[in-house]
């Protein structure tokens, strides 16, 4: 396993159980960086029992577009369908608040698959059986060879960000390795909770980027993506 962070975890020790925090329209891919702000009860159990164990959640999306976890929606006899395909993320850092919040970061490590759904943990929160061996390669990005059009990428992201006036560090853009520049853009760009999950299955980094590419480019100048979408 390539790895500059000794605190990841190997293959090996990827837990076969994980809580699962649903969210609609958020991504978090490997090695990319989540905040998140904890406030309903069922979920601030899942991030102390997780602290106490293997400090890893699953995020997952939703089915239903515009669901997100404190959406009221019945846990009990109405969990709403999660799509099948997520990522784990550790704990690396969190904070509490003086309301009772408590604010995240992940670091994003493996996809996993959901092989099924478990019984609701004695705090409430949702639990799967989890399925890392298909995406085993994302333990080894340091590895990955990643090919990257730039050029047509900073084109599309400045056309992007032009029609929706939006600003960014620019230096900073262009200074980004390619594999950290596609997992930021795609983890924090304004796409879709469709285009989100497409990001998120995109086989490997290079087929990211080109999906990446094509959606700034069909949102920017109206174009068809050139590689289609997948939904579950």
């Amino acid at each position: 396993m390539s790895t500059q962070n000794p605190f990841d975890p190997a293959f090996e020790q990827l837990p076969e159980t994980l809580p699962i925090f649903p969210l609609s329209g958020v991504l978090l891919l490997p090695g990319g960086k989540l905040p998140l702000n904890v406030f309903e009860p069922r979920h601030l159990s899942m991030i102390f029992d997780s602290l106490a164990g293997h400090r890893m959640i699953g995020m997952v999306q939703p089915m239903q577009p515009g669901g997100f976890a404190g959406d009221g929606l019945p846990v009990q006899g109405g969990k709403p369908k999660v799509h099948k395909v997520g990522c784990a993320g550790r704990i690396v850092s969190f904070n509490e608040t003086e309301d009772g919040r408590l604010l995240l970061a992940l670091s994003g490590v493996c996809r996993f698959d959901i092989g099924r759904e478990l019984e609701l943990a004695q705090g409430g929160y949702r639990r799967v059986s989890s399925i890392f061996a298909p995406y085993r390669a994302d333990l080894d990005q340091d590895d990955e060879a990643i090919e990257l059009d730039r050029e047509r990428l900073m084109a599309a992201l400045a056309a992007f960000f032009r029609g929706r006036n939006l600003s960014t560090d620019w230096e900073a853009v262009k200074q980004a390795a390619d594999r950290n520049l596609v997992t930021s853009l795609s983890m924090v760009l304004p796409f879709g909770p469709v285009e989100k999950q497409a990001l998120l299955e995109a086989a490997e980094t290079t087929a990211r980027a080109k999906l990446l590419v094509a959606f700034l480019e069909m949102a920017a100048f109206g174009q068809p993506p050139d590689t289609p979408r997948r939904a579950n």
